[in-house]
């Protein structure tokens, strides 16, 4: 008798969604635990090339945690494209202008880096305040 390997399809994800509090999370390790979320790697029907994963509301992102000196030390880039335009800004200053921003761009580096890892994103929501518009979907709390 031949044993075959389970595949996923795309019709057998149901998406759970799941509310995050990022408050006093240290900053990399919610990330990581956010991405194999998004993933689906939790999930008994994971499949690298299949959207098996939930979708993710983080509240509270602009009380996050960074270690050591990262707050002065680590910087963000962006690039127009044009010849000497790269703009560098700090993860403290980032924090005040676009708090949410560090958490996008910390999961947004663990996702894959194709059409599945920019759909997965898709699925990641965040807000700096305490409240979410989501609430119709019924979100359960995700403790980390």
């Amino acid at each position: 008798m031949k044993k075959y390997t389970y595949s996923a399809k795309n019709t057998d994800n149901k998406g759970k969604w799941y509310v995050v509090d990022a408050q006093d999370k240290v900053l990399g390790r919610l990330a990581s635990t956010i991405a194999a979320r998004l993933r689906g790697k939790h999930n008994p029907l994971f499949t690298p090339h299949v959207d098996t994963g939930d979708w993710v509301v983080v509240v509270n992102a602009n009380k996050v945690v960074m270690t050591g000196r990262k707050w002065q030390q680590k910087q963000y880039y962006r690039h127009s494209g044009y010849i000497g335009s790269l703009k560098t800004i700090t993860a403290q200053k980032l924090l005040e202008k676009r708090p949410e921003d560090l958490i996008r761009f910390a999961v947004k580096g663990m996702l894959p880096k194709n059409r599945l890892g920019r759909k997965l994103f898709k699925k990641l929501k965040v807000y700096s305040g305490n409240q979410h518009p989501h609430e119709a979907q019924q979100p359960e709390i995700l403790d980390l």
